[in-house]
């Protein structure tokens, strides 16, 4: 899918066939870590030789900043308080560079997933009958950095608005999503005469895992009350949740197979190298992860989450009036680390 002004992006060794592991990564799955940093802080870097010393002090910030760390949120601009850089106070050199960056912290289908959020949150501000100055549209998200781009030291991207918020923690090899927020509205919506469902593939994959549980098991995962929105969203650091529905060992092999398939929805939006170490991580902890849903058995309108020792994702339709399957909040989150930091203690 391609979106009117946002391009698309042009310890302990041991041997195991030849390569070297350390860390659980062969020495080859390292190497490809650290060549994709190199070029995000490439990117990064490009992005910031695009601004002048005034613009550059509004998008830097320490990366030990607590409150820009924790600005971010599902609501428009005008109603959470972002700092950074207004994608509509860009010239399109900056806009491109912004997003070139962005792209290269995403893979493929995580990047084309944020096109289709921040399209959506267009479409919203032409339903809702406003400018360029609105609350809604591609003009009202936000870019920041925290810390200096290095192959070597921790910094952040943040990247946002309405109905999105991305967290990206670069350390070294190590590429961090988490805790990121991924929705959209309108849900469904059409561009250059087709359908576009930025959270398709999530919803459709969810309804048909818990459609796919028998009686027993669907005692279990279907929670006997209601879940009206996102328990750990923004605002929500550091806090925890008591895992409920059905453990991953009482699933059948395919229906395992269908879960870790929904999981990528959200683990696969990083960059693919630190994509595929992250969903190795997660079939390591399957036999510890949950599945709960709450609400009807149709396609977004009903509360799921997924609960592992390193990942928490929430998806929560919102019932603020009219199709609540048109308004879907998600978040995306690891207990252990967030903002990176297993690697950082912050």
């Amino acid at each position: 899918m391609s979106l009117p002004a946002f391009p698309t992006r042009t310890f302990i060794s041991f041997i195991v066939g030849g390569a070297i592991v350390i860390g659980g990564l062969t020495n080859r799955a390292v190497a490809a870590s650290s060549a994709q940093t190199e070029k995000i802080v490439q990117a990064a870097d490009a992005f910031l030789g695009t601004l002048n010393d005034a613009e550059k002090s509004k998008v830097m910030f320490a990366f030990d900043d607590d409150a820009q760390r924790a600005r971010w949120s599902n609501l428009p601009v005008t109603m959470a308080e972002r700092r950074g850089l207004r994608m509509g106070d860009l010239n399109e050199t900056q806009r491109d560079a912004v997003m070139k960056m962005v792209a290269s912290a995403l893979s493929k289908m995580g990047y084309e997933k944020v096109e289709g959020i921040v399209e959506g949150d267009e479409v919203l501000r032409k339903q809702s009958g406003g400018n360029r100055s609105s609350m809604f549209g591609r003009d009202q998200f936000y870019v920041s950095l925290m810390g200096k781009p290095s192959t070597t030291e921790p910094w952040m991207i943040q990247f946002g608005g309405h109905h999105l918020a991305l967290n990206i923690t670069i350390i070294g090899k190590e590429n961090i999503l988490t805790p990121s927020l991924i929705a959209v509205q309108p849900a469904r919506y059409t561009h250059e005469g087709k359908t576009v469902r930025p959270l398709g593939r999530e919803t459709d994959e969810a309804l048909e895992l818990v459609k796919l549980l028998d009686e027993s098991q669907s005692k279990k995962a279907i929670l006997g009350f209601e879940m009206r929105d996102l328990v750990l969203g923004p605002g929500h650091d550091g806090e925890t949740i008591q895992p409920e529905g059905i453990k991953a060992t009482e699933l059948t092999a395919s229906q395992r197979d269908l879960l870790l398939k929904l999981i990528s929805e959200w683990s696969g939006i990083i960059q693919e190298t630190a994509a595929a170490e992250k969903m190795a991580e997660v079939k390591s902890h399957l036999d510890d992860t949950w599945f709960a849903w709450s609400g009807p058995l149709e396609a977004g309108k009903a509360y799921f989450r997924i609960q592992g020792p390193t990942i928490v994702i929430e998806y929560a339709p919102q019932r603020l009036g009219g199709d609540v399957t048109m308004h879907l909040h998600t978040m995306y989150r690891d207990p252990t680390d967030d903002y990176g930091r297993k690697f950082t203690g912050k």
